[in-house]
């Protein structure tokens, strides 16, 4: 490290230890290392969730699956019940993987960034928070508040995502060798409190006297994003069938969206085509009314139809089950399906 980047280290480190953000996965600073176990579990809840929504989500595993044993152990349906509402499943799925491959591995997680990544679902971030902040080593955390503080501080001007490569060799050369836990949060914090994407407070900031952006005066330009591509729109359709109380909920399969999650059933639409529009049941059905939900890469129109008839006895025990309506709460269900239970309860009760 250069002279400068000892003093941005020295300024950030010193900032933080007096105003890192309390949060129950971490240690305070300058304390011993957390437990890699909430280290490992809050970075994966925390992958494109904010921290906001992951609080209580961590609060709840922990609660339930202290260790990375007892959550190896855990039913898969009650880990993805579990999860249910925070988003991005195949998160859940990997998690359960990765438990029961450290478990097998005598229930210690390695040190080393390189060894971390050989584990189910831990890519080069993950791998890299987990080994410093856990186990202290030097590694290279580079998030997107991290990413958004190196682009300005350094005024690097090349679009996402060809930038990256840049981005992080940026941050390799002022992550210091000492306290890399400590510095990775700092940087997090810094761009989640400080250097946001909206408004910086560059007043405030520990390490503006070396921000390039700002003595430019655009610090809201970096980093330099493509053009955002249009998002496209599918259709669908859900089926609310109810009998005496329950309703009939099946089990998505676990190469599919939201793969593994209990479910209304549909008509089969996915990111790349709209559903069929086939039925479940040869009906009468009625409107019960539509849902729309955002993807990461599509938005879904969902219209749900409703079952009035009684043929109940068409439908295979072996795909799907009988749910009661008054613990519903406690299937799990994925955010677009409890949206669309939430309108077929309504409907009933109008």
């Amino acid at each position: 490290m250069d002279a400068s980047s000892d003093a941005i280290a020295h300024d950030l480190l010193a900032w933080y230890d007096v105003h890192a953000r309390a949060l129950p996965w971490r240690a305070r600073p300058g304390e011993q290392p957390p437990d890699p176990y909430r280290v490992w579990l809050s970075e994966v809840m925390l992958q494109q969730t904010t921290v906001a929504a992951v609080k209580d989500y961590f609060a709840e595993f922990t609660r339930r699956w202290p260790t990375i044993e007892a959550l190896a152990a855990a039913a898969d349906e009650d880990v993805m019940a579990a999860w249910a509402g925070l988003g991005y499943y195949a998160r859940a799925r990997n998690l359960l993987a990765c438990a029961r491959e450290v478990a097998l591995r005598g229930g210690r997680f390695p040190e080393a960034e390189n060894d971390l990544r050989t584990l189910p679902g831990l890519g080069p971030y993950t791998a890299a928070a987990i080994s410093a902040i856990a186990f202290g080593q030097r590694a290279v955390v580079v998030d997107a508040n991290v990413e958004r503080v190196i682009a300005r501080l350094f005024a690097l001007d090349e679009p996402l995502p060809g930038g990256r490569a840049v981005i992080r060799a940026r941050a390799d050369a002022v992550t210091p060798k000492a306290r890399c836990g400590d510095f990775a949060q700092a940087m997090m914090d810094l761009g989640a409190t400080v250097c946001t994407s909206r408004s910086p407070r560059c007043l405030v900031c520990p390490i503006s006297a070396f921000c390039r952006a700002r003595s430019e005066g655009e610090p809201e330009c970096f980093p330099v994003k493509p053009p955002k591509k249009a998002r496209p729109a599918r259709r669908g359709r859900a089926f609310w069938i109810e009998r005496e109380d329950h309703v009939w909920l099946v089990r998505r399969l676990g190469t599919s969206m939201l793969g593994g999650m209990r479910a209304l059933p549909d008509d089969g639409w996915s990111a790349r085509a709209d559903g069929s529009g086939s039925r479940p049941l040869a009906g009468p059905w009625t409107v019960g009314g539509r849902v729309n939900h955002i993807f990461t890469h599509f938005s879904l129109e969902l219209n749900l139809a409703v079952y009035l008839g009684q043929d109940w006895a068409s439908l295979n025990p072996g795909d799907g089950e009988w749910w009661p309506l008054d613990r519903l709460d406690e299937a799990g269900l994925p955010t677009l399906f409890a949206k669309a239970a939430r309108l077929a309860l309504a409907k009933a009760g109008d």
